[in-house]
């Protein structure tokens, strides 16, 4: 794991259990699926009763991005696009799962869906990270 996610003024609003208003997101890892759930509380609203879709938006960045930090790979988002398909009610359990879908020579071509507790899709990704230099 990065030192930079080791050191002790990380405060990442999606992943950091230190940051008092961030996320708090927790990541599985299985075979080349990353993997976070998440459940929206009154105070992650956009409409009333419904999930913010710019927070929807970051915690798929982030399951994204932690796919490529658990594999060593230091990268950043270049370009992002996110397909809203079905509302995300306040209380319900989200899935969200990564992977990778190329890895060009400058860019990690990535994916992700966020999956309502029937299966259904509520957003889907699609993004291209940057490899940085710690």
């Amino acid at each position: 794991m990065s030192k930079l996610l080791k050191d002790s003024n990380h405060m990442c609003f999606a992943c950091s259990p230190k940051n008092p208003i961030g996320l708090k997101l927790v990541f599985e890892h299985e075979g080349d699926i990353c993997r976070a759930s998440f459940v929206a509380g009154p105070e992650h609203q956009g409409w009333n009763g419904v999930m913010h879709g710019g927070l929807l938006t970051t915690i798929l960045d982030e399951v994204m991005a932690q796919w490529l930090w658990s594999r060593e790979l230091s990268a950043m988002t270049a370009e992002m696009t996110t397909r809203f398909v079905n509302p995300v009610p306040i209380g319900a359990k989200l899935t969200i799962e990564s992977r990778l879908v190329a890895n060009k020579r400058r860019l990690f071509l990535m994916e992700a869906d966020a999956l309502l507790p029937d299966g259904s899709v509520a957003a889907k990704s699609t993004a291209k990270f940057m490899p940085v230099k710690v």
